[in-house]
């Protein structure tokens, strides 16, 4: 094309972006009264800049080609900062290569906008190949921290080019453009991933909630959500770890569980969001469910409703990595309103809302799983006897069928 038609293209790929990334995100009606899910997603690839993907300068790339792809953004952490939501999600580039970078919002739910350079995460002396999945935590020591996984490969599998080694990797900033690299999270497991930094401190020292497994993919003899302290959070390394969620068979949980955003300090405890895996036919299916911790013991699990909190819905279960939501980022806010930031199928992200009030209803009133399917039924019969006054009336009013 000559100069002046691509400059016509240039201006076109930027006035299409503009309006995708200025539509308005309708809130839908809520199927559970719990939380309400959005039309749109809220970050895709496509809401990454033209400028990231594309050379705009005619005399070297005269046919105006794509020269370095994005393939998804998802699993982003979540924070309010200078009255904006800010989204930091993992950014997977078509070389399957992952980085950060920081898209703002006022509202939170629509017109989300990245910066205009992505996040240079330092490197310590054993480089990461690939980087992920990043909880941002304002803890009280008044550092932001990013907790995410690094991945390196494994050498003691040198022929095999998929084998790999996860640990958790650890920086701070004052500023969320400025970071500073720390060693990465000592353990005794031979992998940590989906670890995330409790916001304050325990005993006099920073607490870790940990997914200590054997493998890169199979829990192996590990497993469940861990719990345990370091003092020196510039060379974090725990020597105790206790395992505070285990998986459990035939449950959401049965094959592996991990902690999802750090918690939310409310009045009756500690609230968590976490992910649980289980297989099917169909390969690993991943929803995310809720638990509630003692305000002063953080590791102890008091409340823990049964099944899944969210579960992938409608096109929400394709992509990438099918049949999947993560969360690794939500924002409470001061007037009570919670921003849930899911990722669906490792594809792309969206937001639900709902209130502390209804969340923590939910949490504290929705009853365990019942463990087999006669108590189950036996659950759902007695939810049943309770709401047959109210039936009744209806019957009697004639809206429902007698």
């Amino acid at each position: 094309m000559d100069r002046i038609t691509f400059e016509q293209e240039v201006r076109h790929l930027l006035e299409r972006q503009e309006a995708f990334l200025t539509r308005r995100n309708i809130r839908l009606e809520s199927s559970n009264g719990i939380y309400h899910r959005y039309q749109h997603p809220i970050l895709t690839w496509e809401h990454t800049p033209i400028f990231w993907r594309f050379d705009l300068n005619y005399g070297t790339n005269p046919h105006l080609l794509e020269r370095l792809g994005i393939n998804t953004v998802f699993n982003a952490g979540a924070i309010e900062w200078n009255g904006k939501i800010v989204l930091i999600p993992r950014i997977e580039s078509h070389d399957v290569k992952s980085f950060f970078a920081v898209a703002e919002s006022d509202n939170g739910i629509d017109n989300f906008r990245f910066r205009d350079y992505p996040i240079t995460m330092p490197e310590t002396t054993d480089p990461d190949m690939n980087v992920y999945d990043l909880r941002v935590v304002q803890h009280e020591d008044g550092w932001i921290y990013g907790t995410f996984c690094t991945e390196r490969k494994d050498e003691s599998q040198p022929h095999d080019t998929s084998a790999a080694i996860a640990q958790n990797g650890i920086a701070r900033t004052k500023d969320l453009i400025n970071w500073e690299r720390l060693p990465d999270l000592v353990s005794h497991s031979p992998q940590q991933r989906n670890c995330v930094l409790h916001p304050e401190f325990v005993d006099g020292q920073y607490a870790f909630y940990t997914r200590p497994m054997d493998g890169f993919i199979n829990t192996g003899g590990g497993g469940g959500i861990g719990w345990g302290l370091c003092p020196d959070i510039e060379n974090a390394r725990i020597d105790e770890e206790r395992i505070i969620d285990s998986k459990q068979y035939h449950t959401v949980k049965e094959v592996k569980n991990g902690m999802g955003p750090a918690p939310l300090k409310t009045e009756y405890g500690w609230l968590h969001l976490a992910h649980g895996v289980r297989r099917t036919a169909a390969g690993l299916r991943y929803v995310l469910y809720c638990f509630l911790c003692d305000l002063h013991e953080p590791w102890r699990i008091t409340h823990q409703p049964g099944g899944h909190f969210i579960a992938p819905h409608g096109i929400e279960r394709v992509g990438d990595v099918s049949n999947v939501v993560f969360c690794n980022g939500w924002v409470a806010r001061e007037n009570g309103d919670v921003f849930i930031y899911y990722a669906s199928s490792d594809t792309r992200m969206h937001v639900a809302t709902t209130t502390m009030e209804k969340l923590l209803d939910y949490t504290l009133n929705t009853p365990q799983d019942a463990g087999r399917t006669f108590a189950c039924v036996e659950q759902r019969k007695a939810l049943i006897e309770g709401n047959m006054p109210v039936v009744e009336k209806f019957r009697v009013s004639g809206f429902l069928p007698g």
